[in-house]
Parts: C-alpha cells; structure tokens; sequence
C-alpha cells in the first residue's frame, strides 16, 4: 500500500501528464527550440510536484503561469544569444507527429500557428506581447487568467494582445496554400535543383521569395537572406552544383506542414520548410546548423 506522500506524487503527476502536451506546445512556441522548451517544462513539474496543492485552486492554471513566466525569463536569457548568434536565426524544426503537436481534429490550428514562419514572426514581439497573444489567440485563455500569469491588469493584457496582433497582420489578399499544392511545389523545386534547370526553380518561386538559411555559425550558409527569385535561384544552383548527385529529399512535416529533409549522401543537412502564397513559394527557411537537427535526426533516423 502506497503511503500518503506517494499518493500524492502519484496525483500531482497524473495532473500534469493530462496538461504536459499543451504546455511543452505553449512552451515550444513561446521559445522555438525543442530542448529549452522541455527543460522549461521539466522544471515547471519539478515546482509542481513540491507545491501545496492545497493553495493551488486551478492546477492548470497554476502549470500555465509556471511555463509562461520560465519562459519570458529564458526569453530574456536568450535575446543576448541570438543578438550573437551567427547569420540568422530560425526556429529549430519540429517534425512529423508528437506528443506536444495537436491531434488530427487540431489541424486548422496547427497551420495557423505552428509553421516556421509564424515562429519566426513571433521573434518581433517583447516577451510579455508573444505570451499574452499564444495564451489568448493559441490556447484560449481569459483575460482575467492573463492578467494572474502576466501580473498585469485585464485591460493592459488586452493591449498587449492588441498590439501583438498588429505586429503579426498579415496582408489581406494572400492565399495560403494547402498541403496538396504545397507538396506539389516541393517536388517540383526539388526536381528542378536536381535538374540544374533555373526555368524550372523559377516557375516555383515568387518573383519577391526571400531564402533564409540557419547554419549557426557551424555549416555554410547564407550570411543575410537572400531576396528576390533569381537571386536565390542562382544561389540555390550554385551551391548545389557540385553535389547535386549527392543531394536527396525525403518528404516531411514539418511544424505540421509539408518540408523537406534535405541529405547530402545519406546524412542529414537541413530541413526546408516553405511559405506558399498564391501558388508560388514566398519564403523558403533552410535549417541547416547540426545543433538544431538533432531532434529532426531522432524522428528520421
């Protein structure tokens, strides 16, 4: 028979397993990096499971305010490091299913809020603004529940959602694309680099496209994005010239959307995600730094 102490470990652990899915997903796009999310989430179970619960009236709720307010001190840990970071930054992919992406009947959400490009969108805001839009906009929270995780007044909350949403608008007359013809426009990219022929990357690129490429420092990369079709065609083909018989693409999702896991002789070298707008690709995000492909490597190998 289990004494009273475990009954309560026992208690306090099947209350967090039942929220650990939303947190390390509130946590991931809060961060953008697997490990620091998990590690925020660790340590919130850590405080979790040494509270009194008898001063905890809501544990959800408790578990949402310890993750966001780790999470905006990590945030500011962070904003010295990526001020340093090398080349430019992008979020660290996540792919295919997992136990912190939403389930199937989640989909709509996950486009609209998990994909490379919205993370990366997400970067623009002050810690509290992107804590207080995914709290709201993501994960439904109440403003009054805002107002006990931020420590700030309902209405301040509902400024910084405000401002927030100004931040991320988006232009009216684009078209997102849906997983069929964005998977259609990847084969045919990724044809088109195989076959050096620049006609053919250009037919899949808007002519405005912007490249951005991660090596951290760590792999070649592009050291600025590249901006313009032709530009990043001919970037493109120049720096697979070489190599392009070594190069395969092995279709995945990435943050819930059709990308690419690029290998350079069977090894992994970047995952490739993209932005489709009125059928052509508008943005393409080409992880390549090792450090941030080891989750990635984990799910493929």
């Amino acid at each position: 028979m289990k004494n009273h102490d475990e009954q309560h470990t026992d208690e306090r652990l099947t209350i967090f397993l039942q929220q650990r899915q939303r947190l390390l997903g509130l946590a991931y796009r809060m961060l953008g990096t697997r490990q620091d999310a998990e590690d925020v989430v660790q340590d919130a179970y850590l405080r979790f499971r040494s509270a009194d619960l008898g001063e905890v009236r809501t544990p959800a709720a408790w578990l949402y305010t310890i993750v966001t307010r780790l999470c905006i001190d990590v945030l500011r840990r962070l904003k010295t490091e990526r001020e340093q970071y090398i080349g430019p930054w992008l979020p660290e992919p996540w792919l295919g299913a997992d136990e912190a992406i939403p389930s199937a009947q989640d989909a709509a959400e996950l486009a609209s809020d998990l994909s490379v490009g919205f993370l990366l969108m997400l970067d623009n805001l002050t810690p509290h603004e992107r804590a207080a839009f995914l709290l709201r906009e993501v994960f439904e929270r109440d403003y009054s529940e805002l107002a006990q995780v931020l420590g700030r007044s309902e209405v301040a909350c509902r400024q910084l959602v405000h401002r927030a949403k100004e931040h991320l608008r988006k232009p009216a007359t684009a078209r997102p694309a849906d997983d069929a013809e964005t998977r259609r426009l990847l084969d045919a990219f990724l044809a088109a680099i195989k076959a050096g022929d620049e006609q053919a990357l250009l037919a899949t690129l808007a002519p405005s496209a912007t490249l951005i490429g991660d090596g951290g420092g760590v792999v070649k990369a592009a050291a600025k994005p590249i901006h313009g079709g032709h530009l990043i065609a001919r970037f493109l083909l120049g720096v697979t010239a070489a190599v392009v018989d070594r190069i395969t693409g092995e279709p995945v999702q990435v943050n819930g959307r059709p990308g690419l896991a690029l290998r350079l002789d069977g090894a992994l070298a970047s995952v490739l995600s993209v932005d489709v707008v009125d059928g052509r690709i508008a943005a393409l995000y080409n992880v390549l730094n090792p450090h941030k492909l080891e989750g990635a490597k984990a799910v493929l190998n």
